[in-house]
C-alpha cells in the first residue's frame, strides 16, 4: 500500500510517466421486447426482461497527472490481451518514455511472465524492461486509480443496456476523446498518513 502511496506524489515527468491500468468485464445485454419512448409528462419505459448475448473487457489506461487515459475493448481477458493492451502502451501511447511505472492489482494475468508466453523472449525482454510494476495490494484494488476511471466511463458512458462490442467500442472511443481533450484530472488525497491513521490496524503493533 505505502508503495503505490509513495508513487502518487512524484511530479510529473512524462519521461517516467506514472500510469494506472485495470480492467473490468461488461456484459452485452440485448432487449427482448422494444421500449416505449418517451412523450411528454412520461419518461422512457423498458421492460425489465432481457437477454445476455455475451461479455467484453474494457482495459483502462489512466495518467492521472496528465490528464489522459486509453480504452480498449477485447471480447476476452486472458494473458494475450493483457499482454498486447501492455505493448500498446509501451510502443504506441508513451513510446518516448524511459521508463512507466505502472499501478495495477496482482491478479495473475498481470505479471510480466505473461509477456513470455505471448511473445518471443527477446520482446518480451524488452518490454518487461520498459516498466516498473507497482502492484496494489490483496483487497486493496481501491487504491488503484484507475477504478475511477473505469466507474466513471461506465457512469457516463455505458450504463444502460449495450448489445454489441461494436457499439461499446463507438462509445467508449468517443467518451475517452472527450474526456481526454477536457484533460480531466483525478484529485486523489488518500495519503500514506492518512493511511497510517485510519488503517493503524493494519500495521504491526510494537511494545517500548
Amino acid at each position: 500500500m505505502e508503495n503505490v502511496l509513495a508513487t502518487y506524489p512524484l511530479p510529473y515527468n512524462p519521461a517516467i510517466p506514472v500510469v494506472c491500468m485495470d480492467e473490468s468485464p461488461k456484459q452485452l445485454i440485448k432487449e427482448t421486447r422494444q421500449s416505449i419512448a418517451m412523450k411528454p409528462g412520461k419518461a422512457k419505459r423498458i421492460d425489465y426482461e432481457y437477454e445476455r448475448v455475451g461479455t467484453c473487457t474494457l482495459f483502462m489506461a489512466n495518467e492521472p497527472l496528465a490528464g489522459k487515459r486509453y480504452v480498449q475493448v477485447t471480447e476476452r481477458k486472458t494473458k494475450k490481451e493483457w499482454a498486447f493492451f501492455m505493448k500498446e502502451i509501451a510502443d504506441n501511447y508513451y513510446a518516448n518514455a524511459e521508463k512507466i511505472h505502472v499501478v495495477m492489482d496482482n491478479l495473475n494475468t498481470h505479471q510480466p511472465g505473461s509477456f513470455y508466453e505471448v511473445f518471443e523472449p527477446e520482446e518480451a525482454h524488452r518490454l518487461c524492461n520498459r516498466f516498473t510494476f507497482i502492484y496494489t495490494p490483496k483487497h486493496g484494488s481501491w487504491l488503484n486509480m484507475a477504478e475511477i476511471e473505469l466507474n466513471v466511463l461506465t457512469g457516463q458512458c455505458l450504463s444502460r443496456r449495450i448489445d454489441s462490442i461494436e457499439t461499446i467500442r463507438g462509445e467508449v472511443k468517443a467518451w475517452q476523446n472527450h474526456r481526454n481533450d477536457q484533460v480531466a484530472t483525478i484529485n486523489w488525497q488518500f495519503t500514506t498518513k492518512n493511511a497510517r491513521i485510519k488503517l493503524k490496524r493494519l500495521y504491526p503493533s510494537f511494545e517500548v
